[in-house]
């Protein structure tokens, strides 16, 4: 965005929305515009379009870092494929070769990301000192040993730093590396925002160091809506935790000096900060923004006169550096320059398929998942054999017997720890608690607490230092409790997660495997809340993988590939744990034990490997009248539905599908088309469940033979005995399986 030309100069961009593109502006009422550089002319047509006819330019300079700057902006303006960052899928700010991370529109997203990067980067600063000759590599050093922490080792949450593993985690940023984050006025009244804020003086109030440096552009406006004077201020200095710094922007040298400050502030004590500047907005908020509507002439021609150009300029005269004339001259010729920089940009090419705009969303590389998966095995039953029997106490899970779900996911958590030394397990009370459920327990002994700890009680939060953590190359394993906590703090991963890939061209990932506790089904324990059984709003988000296990012996395999992917191809997965299945052990009968299942050695880990997108087969009876199709909770239910119906003959073949998304496509084509008669059983919502996307499958695969679906009501899953009025059952499953059969 260009200002207000400068006296006796041309404006490149234009004074006014609604003058026409490549007409040169006079400086003011009765002045002439300015002489054209050399070879330049302009012909104005009679309905007053002016055409610009000017020499070839010479190459780029390619030290004029400005120019090229330049052009990177208008690439993005013009959904130029050959934009540095995101190729042409968004308008966005980002270098990777600068370490700018690009962000993208909704309003201060990005700030809970800075926060965990800025975590991260401290957590990783630290843990690459090494260790002392004789000590346990998974142990956390005493505070004493470590000059920045803040409290002994064992305090929660992840002050110490674990020598040994972590010290292989090497940070690719430098060790005094800070985080600078910047966001609008209007932004600070934003809840995401708030929740940044919250956490980043909430964990330095804890005496953990997060060296984060907010930059507030305050020019009193957001959109048309003003920031009501002393507001911002007010706010930003009333945050706990976060020293707050204030410049004029519209002063360079005021605004440079106080940058500095602030930045070698949180530099030197690794601790978070703002900076705030207020500015002016040189025309509209954006190209239709008729801000004449809302803002007087006379507010208007101040902040034109604040604009820092032409501050920077009278600097430069007043310091004798340069005269009047000399600047205007430069300005000049560096508008006609971005003029034609802009004509060549809009003759770049474009994304031109579907291919090209999806190819950086979520890359596939199931070969090399599946090669991490079994090279992780060979490292866990060779070399590292003998730290991993420390590590479980001499109680390896694979002779342990027959495990629950729960038990099984603990076991995988705790092999991933060992084979990823930059992986870390956090959320409400996963660590000194160990999970409400009993999941996470015994892992913050085992690694420590700089590795599993326990976070505020904020699921954006929880969220955003995962992708923090991620950017700044850990393997974060965040944990939301309850699935219905998520969809407050949804949009860290439909805004944030899911799109880094796609507006970075993939320079930039956020490898993430989250966690989510859910679904319905618990006895005793309900209520919307703690059994919602809404998924629609994860399946929607392009390239985000669901996973559902629903058996011990899938849980720990699934949980694998996660990690891998996420680790190989900067993967973001929701691994949706069914809570009601968390401690189940039998399926048939009390004590039948049929729903435990062993822990798998690591030897077995290649050959037991789940893909994604696969799914898993069970044959019931003849396994030749009907396909059942389901997830979750409704695999136990359906085996059961299943045996009940082979008892009056009738063979089901189960189909577990294991992934919500993407969906095992091929695997649900060759089961329905094996009977020829499908129902599908959703425990989900019959509107946005998983169900739509299986029936919507078989369509489009042009599938012929008969279908059915099951699936709960749409409603919210009320308290007591009134949920199984609006969940599935195991007769909904047999009468509709017999319905089906009756066609």
């Amino acid at each position: 965005m260009v200002g207000p030309p400068a006296p006796g100069g041309t404006n490149p961009g234009g004074t006014d929305p609604g003058e026409p593109a490549g007409e040169v502006a006079p400086t003011g009422p009765g002045a002439e515009a300015a002489p054209l550089p050399a070879g330049v002319t302009v012909a104005v047509d009679s309905a007053g379009r002016a055409e610009v006819d000017a020499p070839p330019l010479p190459p780029p300079d390619p030290g004029d870092a400005y120019a090229e700057a330049a052009r990177d902006v208008l690439r993005g303006m013009v959904a130029s494929a050959c934009e540095p960052i995101a190729g042409g899928r968004h308008k966005v700010f980002g270098r990777a070769d600068l370490a700018v991370v690009p962000t993208t529109s909704t309003i201060a997203s990005h700030l809970p990301r800075a926060v965990g990067a800025g975590l991260a980067l401290e957590r990783l600063r630290r843990s690459g000192a090494g260790r002392r000759a004789g000590e346990d590599p998974g142990t956390t050093r005493r505070a004493a040993e470590d000059p920045g922490t803040a409290r002994r080792a064992g305090e929660d949450p992840g002050t110490g730093r674990r020598a040994g593993g972590d010290a292989g985690t090497a940070s690719p940023w430098p060790p005094d590396a800070i985080v600078v984050c910047s966001f609008g006025d209007a932004s600070v009244n934003h809840a995401t925002a708030t929740a940044a804020f919250n956490t980043a003086g909430w964990y330095d109030h804890t005496g953990l160091r997060i060296p984060v440096l907010f930059v507030c552009e305050d020019n009193g406006l957001g959109i048309s809506v003003r920031s009501p004077d002393g507001w911002v201020e007010a706010t930003l200095r009333a945050k706990p935790g976060i020293r707050y710094f204030a410049a004029d922007g519209s002063d360079p040298v005021e605004a440079y000096r106080v940058a500095a400050e602030a930045a070698a502030w949180v530099r030197r004590h690794r601790r978070p900060a703002v900076l705030h500047l207020r500015t002016v907005r040189l025309m509209g908020h954006a190209g239709a923004d008729a801000e004449t509507a809302y803002r007087s002439p006379a507010e208007l021609a101040a902040d034109a006169a604040r604009d820092p150009l032409l501050a920077t300029a009278r600097l430069l005269v007043e310091a004798g550096f340069a005269g009047g004339e000399e600047l205007l001259a430069r300005y000049d010729e560096r508008g006609w320059q971005l003029r034609r920089i802009a004509e060549e940009v809009l003759d770049e090419p474009k994304l031109a398929s579907p291919a090209e705009v999806v190819a950086e969303l979520a890359p596939r590389r199931p070969a090399r998942v599946s090669r991490a998966v079994a090279d992780a095995a060979a490292r866990a039953a060779g070399p590292a054999a003998a730290v991993r029997a420390a590590r479980f106490g001499g109680k390896l899970p694979e002779l342990a017997g027959p495990l629950t779900l729960a038990q099984s996911i603990n076991a995988a958590l705790a092999d991933g720890m060992l084979d990823h030394p930059e992986m870390a397990v956090f959320g409400e009370d996963v660590a000194a608690k160990g999970g409400v459920y009993g999941v996470t327990k015994g892992l913050r002994d085992r690694f420590g607490p700089a590795r599993v700890f326990d976070t505020l009680l904020d699921e954006t939060s929880i969220l955003g230092l995962g992708l923090g953590a991620g950017l700044a190359g850990m393997l974060p394993v965040p944990e939301i409790q309850y699935l219905a906590y998520l969809h407050n703090a949804e949009d860290q991963l439909r805004g944030e997660a899911a799109t880094m890939r796609f507006f970075s061209r993939g320079a930039f990932r956020n490898p993430m495997v989250v966690r989510v506790a859910g679904l319905a089904y618990q006895e005793g324990f309900g209520g919307h809340f703690h059994n919602d059984n809404s998924v629609a709003v994860l399946r929607d988000v392009p390239g985000l993988v669901i996973a559902v296990p629903a058996r011990p012996d899938d849980a720990a395999p699934m949980l694998r590939t996660c990690l891998a992917a996420a680790a190989v191809d900067g993967t973001v997965s929701v691994f949706l744990e069914p809570i009601a299945l968390y401690h189940t052990r039998d399926l048939y009968v009390d004590g039948d034990g049929e729903w435990l299942a062993g822990y798998a050695e690591p030897g077995a880990w290649a050959t037991g490997h789940v893909p994604i997108g696969r799914a898993r087969v069970y044959g019931v009876g003849s396994a030749e009248d009907v396909t059942i199709i389901t997830f979750g909770n409704g695999v136990r239910m359906s085996l059961r539905a299943a045996a009940t119906l082979a008892d009056e003959g009738i063979g089901s073949r189960v189909v577990d599908l294991r992934w919500l998304a993407p969906l095992p496509v091929a695997d649900i084509i060759r089961e329905a088309s094996a009977t020829s008669r499908v129902l599908v059983v959703d425990e989900t919502r019959r509107s946005g469940g998983a169900g739509e996307g299986v029936i919507a499958a078989l369509v489009d695969a042009g599938y012929v033979g008969a279908a059915r679906r099951v699936a709960g009501l749409d409603s919210f899953v009320p308290l007591g005995p009134a949920a199984r009025q609006v969940l599935v059952s195991e007769e909904a499953i047999t009468e509709g399986a017999r319905t089906l059969l009756a066609r």
